[in-house]
């Protein structure tokens, strides 16, 4: 009696790893094609940017409530 083999087949195997191939290259041709990379890229240079004018104004907000403070401090002391 013949022996049945269960599992994938070097064929198969093969085949579906040409195929992933296929895909992952197209895929990654239409990243670069749409300018996603670029977007990206520019939006992180932006949040960069609008983080640092944003960590100034809150700097200066920080030295003028802490001038504030001390203001009122000093005039409930008198």
């Amino acid at each position: 009696m013949l022996r049945q083999e269960k599992g994938i087949t070097l064929v198969a195997l093969i085949i579906t790893i040409i195929v992933l191939v296929i895909l992952a290259a197209v895929s990654i041709a239409a990243v670069y094609q749409s300018n996603i990379v670029n977007y990206a890229v520019n939006g992180a240079q932006n949040y960069a940017t609008e983080a640092g004018k944003e960590n100034k104004i809150l700097e200066s907000t920080a030295a003028i409530m802490s001038s504030t403070v001390s203001a009122i401090q000093s005039i409930m002391k008198k």
